[in-house]
């Protein structure tokens, strides 16, 4: 067994920085979860026809509709097995934005034909999106988002190009301060930037047979749509 991520990138995984590699080689084969801790320096939206649709996706813990600067920042990568029996890694990121904390949840499973990782959205996976994942000469990964589905409940569409957006997501690894640093942008083909962060943070690794998996961790809700 290997993780889902290494699977996915098949050799190019070999060229990640040793530090990337470990981080994303959490799994049920390794028994271990990764705990990142730190801050973002920057939580950016688009203009403000953005915030009605942030406001919506943030009731189900899609995106974040605040922005802000120095967050406080926590993403939680703990590996399990689904209710349908598929091996799970959650992502799921909190913001310590004035007020109240912000989640941004995701849970990635290995595609069918174990070519790439699919990416289930909020805490009732109603979008699901696939993940295309790649070393870059420096050794950080880049990760680039393809297909969008919309499910709920019979209903299975994609998600059209000129209403969708594409996520670009670029970790890497600083051996100057040790800590990892990552970047993210969702960008609509019609609408332009709609929302991304940037920052560092740093890794905590945990037994988590030992340790399972925290209450609330997981969504409401699965979809076993591929």
């Amino acid at each position: 067994m290997t993780s889902i991520f290494r699977t996915a990138m098949g050799p190019d995984f070999d060229r990640l920085h040793p530090e990337l590699k470990r981080r994303f080689s959490v799994g049920l084969a390794s028994g271990e979860a990764c705990t990142g801790r730190g801050v973002m320096s920057r939580i950016w939206h688009g203009g403000a026809f953005v915030k009605p649709f942030l406001a919506l996706g943030a009731t189900r813990n899609i995106l974040v509709p605040r922005t802000g600067r120095d967050v406080p920042f926590t993403i939680e990568n703990v590996p399990y097995t689904d209710t349908f029996g598929r091996e799970t890694v959650s992502f799921v990121r909190t913001f310590r934005l004035p007020g109240r904390p912000r989640r941004f949840d995701a849970q990635m499973v290995l595609s069918p034909k174990g070519d790439r990782v699919l990416d289930y959205l909020g805490t009732h996976q109603h979008l699901a999106s696939e993940l295309h994942l790649s070393a870059e000469p420096d050794g950080s990964l880049l990760i680039r988002s393809g297909e969008h589905r919309f499910r709920e409940g019979p209903v299975d569409v994609r998600v059209p190009g000129p209403i969708g957006a594409t996520a670009e997501v670029r970790e890497s690894f600083d051996d100057a301060t040790g800590r990892f640093r990552i970047r993210v942008r969702v960008v609509s083909e019609r609408f332009g930037p709609l929302f991304g962060y940037e920052g560092g943070f740093t890794a905590t690794y945990t037994d988590v047979r030992a340790r399972g998996v925290r209450p609330g961790l997981r969504p409401v809700r699965e979809e076993s749509r591929a």
